[in-house]
C-alpha cells in the first residue's frame, strides 16, 4: 500500500459578475442585490470623470434602497488609503464601490482587503489592467509598491463612460496588455532556468488578452465606443489571469521592471502602460521575438514607441534599462541577475528605435 504524498493546494478568487458594454452602469443596483449586499456603502472616487459617474451610481444605489456615501480622494497613497478606511468605519459601510480611474479602484480594493469587506469595481477609464486584478499599486513616500489586494466581487465597465475619458488612457491600457507578451516569455524562461512555478492556464489567458489587442490594434481609435468595447474585455481578462496565477507573473516581467525604474527617474512624464509598452518592444528584442510587431501595434493604437513620445531623454531610457533588474531580485527575467551594461542598453534602445 502506497502513501499519497500529494500536498498541493491553491485558492483562486474571481469576480462573480462582469458587466461590460453600453449603459451597463444602470445594472449596478441589481448587481448589489444579486450579491445580497445590504445597508451602507462608501463610493471611493475622484474629482473629475469619476466624480460625475459616482453621482449617477450613488443615485442608482439610493433608488435601490442603499445608504450611499461618497469620498473624493486623490492619488493612491498611504494617506488616502487611511482616509478611505476611516470614512468606511465612520459611516458603517458594509461594502465599497470604486468609481474612477486605476488609483481609485486600487484604493477601494486595498481598503476592501484590509477591512474584510466586498467591493465593486466601476472603472471610468482603462489605463491599465487593474480593473479586475488582485493587485494594487500605492505610493508610500517616494516608492510605488505593488501589493496583494481584494478581487472585486463584481465589475461594471460601462463603455459609454469610459469613452469619455481621454483617449490616451485607453491607449495606455492597451499597451499594458500588449506587454503581457514579454512578461509571459520571462515567466517561461524562469520556469526553464530556475524551476519557478508556471501556470499555463494563467499564461494562456494573458497571452489571449495581448493577442486580442494586437490583432485588433487598427480598430482601436479615439472617440469610438466600439474601440472601448474591443479593448475592455482583454483588459479585464488580463487582470483575471493574475487571479489564476495568484501573482502578477503573467502580466509583469522585465518590461514592468523597466517601467518602474523609469517612473522613478522621470516621474510624471509617461503613464505606466505607455512605459510598459515601450519596454516590451526592447525586451521582445532581447528574447529574439517579433519586436517590430509590438511596435507597430502600439503605433496603431496611438501609444508611444520611443523616448521622445514618452517625454523622457535617451539617457533616462538607458539608465532604466541598466537598473531594471534591481527592482525585483525574486523575479527572474531576460535581464538575468546582472542586468545590462550601459553600452548594451544603448545598443538595444537604438536598434529598436526607442532612442
Amino acid at each position: 500500500m502506497t502513501t499519497d504524498s500529494f500536498t498541493k493546494a491553491k485558492t483562486m478568487q474571481f469576480p462573480r459578475q462582469v458587466h461590460a458594454g453600453h449603459d451597463v452602469i444602470q445594472e449596478v443596483g441589481q448587481m448589489c442585490k444579486d450579491f445580497e449586499l445590504e445597508g451602507t456603502t462608501l463610493l471611493v472616487t475622484g474629482p473629475t470623470t469619476g466624480g460625475l459617474a459616482a453621482r449617477a451610481v450613488s443615485d442608482i444605489l439610493t433608488e435601490n434602497g442603499y445608504d450611499a456615501h461618497t469620498l473624493t480622494v486623490g492619488e493612491a497613497s498611504r494617506d488616502n488609503l487611511v482616509k478611505v478606511e476611516e470614512m468606511s468605519k465612520e459611516v458603517g459601510a458594509s461594502f465599497l464601490v470604486g468609481v474612477g480611474g486605476g488609483s481609485k479602484i486600487d484604493l477601494a480594493k486595498l481598503a476592501s482587503g484590509n477591512l474584510k469587506m466586498p467591493f465593486i469595481s466601476i472603472p471610468t477609464s482603462a489605463a491599465h489592467d487593474g480593473i479586475a486584478s488582485p493587485r494594487a499599486s500605492i505610493k508610500d513616500g517616494g516608492n510605488s509598491l505593488s501589493l496583494n489586494a481584494s478581487v472585486p466581487l463584481g465589475v461594471v465597465a460601462d463603455t459609454a463612460l469610459i469613452v469619455k475619458a481621454p483617449y490616451r488612457l485607453l491607449a495606455s491600457g492597451c499597451a499594458d496588455v500588449m506587454s503581457n507578451t514579454t512578461a509571459i516569455m520571462d515567466w517561461e524562461l524562469a520556469d526553464r532556468l530556475r524551476g519557478e512555478f508556471f501556470s499555463s492556464s494563467a499564461a494562456n489567458l494573458a497571452r489571449y488578452a495581448a493577442e486580442s489587442i494586437i490583432e485588433n490594434a487598427a480598430a482601436i481609435k479615439p472617440n469610438l465606443e466600439d474601440s472601448v468595447w474591443i479593448a475592455i474585455r482583454p483588459i479585464i481578462i488580463s487582470g483575471i489571469s493574475m487571479a489564476v496565477a495568484s501573482s502578477s507573473r503573467p502580466t509583469s516581467g522585465s518590461e514592468h521592471m523597466f517601467s518602474h525604474v523609469l517612473a522613478k527617474t522621470a516621474p510624471g512624464k509617461a503613464l505606466h502602460g505607455e512605459q510598459c509598452g515601450v519596454g516590451s518592444i526592447m525586451m521582445m528584442y532581447l528574447h529574439g521575438g517579433g519586436w517590430e510587431r509590438i511596435r507597430e501595434a502600439l503605433r496603431l493604437v496611438g501609444a508611444p514607441t520611443n523616448s521622445e513620445e514618452l517625454g523622457v531623454t535617451p539617457e533616462q531610457i538607458i539608465d532604466a534599462l541598466v537598473h531594471a533588474n534591481e527592482i525585483r531580485k525574486d523575479r527572474y527575467t531576460i535581464l538575468g541577475d546582472r542586468g545590462l551594461t550601459p553600452d548594451a542598453a544603448e545598443r538595444l534602445a537604438r536598434i529598436t528605435g526607442v532612442i
